[in-house]
């Protein structure tokens, strides 16, 4: 099972303490793949989130970005490869049409790498996610959408917990009698590695409509 990373959004850079834990994990750094979350945006190119790996001392020779500009046999094969595959933040439905139209789902489940994800990435990480108005996606009515399915739960990830909490709990609320549901705002992470969670900053897990907040662990 590869070492996932969900992340919020970060205003700065990786506190050091989530940088050391990073690099422990990243030994592998040869190839880092990143997959746009606005696949047909020519000038999206991961900046923000490839800064955070450079701030911490985690550098690759070889940097990808996967968009429609990349045919979908060489994303396989990019993915294959991987050191690091980082699921880019932004638009959550976007990346997730991409991931679908191009087959990506099972290639990242199958791959080695430590698998990253920023806000909208995170959220596609997960099995399943609600797609909502009030959580200002652009839908005609509440739906709930296939992500990767690293794991059996959902993300709501980089979202305004400390002002939105009952609107999270009651949006959420029919998901969480499926699967657990974990939310986090910025600056936060959590870390699944040999089915271990571990938790950075402040993050809440609802399931069958109970919330309670997670305690850290990193």
């Amino acid at each position: 099972m590869n070492t996932q990373y969900y992340l919020g959004w970060f205003t700065d850079m990786f506190p050091e303490h989530l940088s050391e834990v990073l690099r422990q994990d990243i030994t592998n750094r040869k190839s880092l793949v990143m997959i746009s979350s606005t696949p047909s945006d020519n000038e999206a190119d991961g900046a923000t989130e490839r800064s955070w790996l450079d701030h911490a001392g985690i550098a690759f020779p070889d940097y990808h970005l996967i968009d429609y500009r990349v045919e979908k046999d060489a994303a396989h094969a990019l993915i294959q490869h991987a050191s690091v595959i980082f699921l880019l933040g932004g638009d959550t439905l976007q990346q997730n049409d991409f991931l679908m139209a191009y087959e990506l789902p099972e290639c990242i489940r199958k791959s080695n790498a430590v698998v990253i994800g920023a806000s909208a990435g995170a959220i596609n990480m997960a099995a399943k996610w609600l797609g909502s108005k009030n959580f200002g996606y652009s839908v005609e009515k509440d739906t709930i959408y296939n992500g990767i399915g690293l794991g059996n739960f959902s993300i709501l990830s980089h979202f305004d917990l400390e002002n939105k909490m009952a609107l999270f709990q009651n949006e959420l609320s029919s998901l969480s009698e499926e699967m657990k549901v974990y939310a986090s705002n910025k600056d936060c992470a959590l870390r699944i590695k040999a089915d271990k969670i571990d938790v950075f900053g402040d993050i809440y897990i609802l399931s069958h409509s109970k919330m309670q907040k997670l305690e850290k662990t990193l």
